[in-house]
């Protein structure tokens, strides 16, 4: 993979050089700039036009959401990742809306904030784990056609997709079909987040997705995938 050159934003300076020691170790990845408002992140990327800005919601001057908005609008081809300690469904949705490619929380390990960034650069939206209720009843209320019955012969072709997923997966699969997050899955499965997190990367490679928002998606496209989960 080339270099990905990514600006941060945040307002908190042992926060940036946190993140920023975490990214270069990885060799692929190198932190271009560092900044402190929302303002100065955009005067940042029209000079230097990263890959990716890292940005925080809660900035002076002028906050990650209107940042990333403006951005946006420029039609910059920076693309923007939320890394924020707000859960709250009004934040992601705003984000979301105003052309963010990911969301992530402050608090998610190191493998998906690295994969969320690779898969950002590509120009495939992240977003985390931890979100997926929020995203899944977005995506359920603006939901307004049903799904298209397949002729019993697509019936029959559909009938044999299995996607190799194990009974394990399977079962998160559905859980979070259902809109049941990391932690309560692994509440109830009595198994790490970590765990959880690493059958949910396999599954979105098996169903051949980079994001939850695809891999719900994914269920209603496919009634019979929508119907091995179900009956799993």
């Amino acid at each position: 993979m080339n270099l990905i050159r990514v600006i941060l934003a945040d307002d908190h300076e042992i926060v940036r050089n946190g993140i920023k020691l975490l990214l270069e170790r990885q060799g692929n990845i190198q932190v271009i700039a560092e900044v402190s408002d929302g303002k100065q992140a955009l005067e940042k990327v029209a000079s230097l036009q990263p890959d990716i800005l890292i940005v925080d919601i809660r900035m002076p001057v002028l906050n990650g959401i209107e940042t990333t908005r403006r951005l946006t609008q420029a039609k910059t081809a920076t693309k923007v990742l939320v890394l924020s300690m707000h859960d709250d469904e009004e934040y992601i949705l705003q984000s979301i809306d105003c052309g963010a490619y990911g969301y992530l929380l402050k608090d998610t390990n190191q493998l998906e904030f690295i994969k969320a960034i690779e898969t950002v650069a590509k120009g495939e939206k992240y977003f985390s784990g931890d979100i997926s209720k929020v995203l899944v009843n977005r995506y359920l209320s603006v939901k307004s056609e049903p799904a298209v019955s397949s002729s019993p012969s697509e019936m029959q072709v559909t009938s044999t997709i299995t996607y190799d997923l194990t009974k394990r997966e399977k079962q998160i699969y559905k859980m979070l079909y259902q809109g049941v997050n990391n932690k309560e899955i692994a509440d109830q499965l009595k198994k790490s987040i970590r765990t959880i997190e690493t059958h949910r990367f396999n599954i979105m490679k098996k169903v051949g997705v980079s994001n939850v928002v695809d891999l719900l998606r994914k269920v209603e496209a496919e009634p019979a995938l929508k119907k091995l989960l179900l009956d799993s």
